[in-house]
């Protein structure tokens, strides 16, 4: 029996066993990307665990058929993530779909993780039946919106100011950036 050659950087949808890899990924990336945006007391609440637990669920129990995540895996080992879903805008029409969530491990930028998750992202938005994707991108995280902008994304007007802290102590501005995912 001879052993099949597997990629060593691919992209595949997220398992339940993934769900840790995916936390710690989402804290490096937080930490390394807002570390000037966010609020000191916001960032010391940044926990890999917590994240994993909310990930976990998400891939166990998605809210509907529409709802997924997907893993970038250099040697089978998670460097990446994004979750796809339909948007949830109040100008949303029913073929908006949305990246809720898009981060590459900060040791694995440049090596085209995020290109060949970027891509599956809207290969899967399609396959789900949207024709147009949604991203909100804080205002601020200029090395996301570099990566996005030259494949296609470009900002919409619409923005909009999240309350971190439920109290306005604590805010993050995003601007969202939306595809076509007919043109390609």
């Amino acid at each position: 029996m001879s052993e099949q050659p597997i990629a060593d950087k691919s992209v595949r949808t997220a398992w339940a066993a993934d769900a840790e890899a995916i936390g710690r990924v989402q804290a490096r990336a937080w930490m390394r990307s807002y570390h000037e945006l966010l609020p000191k007391a916001v960032l010391n609440q940044i926990d890999a665990t917590t994240f994993a637990d909310a990930w976990r669920q998400a891939i166990i129990r998605p809210p509907s058929a529409q709802h997924r995540v997907l893993v970038a895996l250099d040697h089978g080992s998670v460097v990446g993530f994004a979750a796809t879903a339909p948007s949830g805008d109040p100008d949303a029409v029913p073929q908006d779909g949305e990246v809720v969530a898009f981060h590459i491990d900060p040791d694995a930028q440049r090596q085209g993780h995020g290109s060949r998750l970027i891509a599956a992202v809207a290969d899967t938005l399609r396959a789900d039946g949207f024709t147009r994707a949604r991203l909100w991108l804080v205002v601020g995280d200029d090395q996301l919106r570099g990566f996005l902008e030259p494949a296609g994304w470009g900002p919409d007007s619409a923005h909009r100011t999240l309350d971190l802290s439920d109290d306005g102590s604590a805010t993050l501005r995003q601007v969202r950036l939306h595809t076509d995912l007919e043109s390609e």
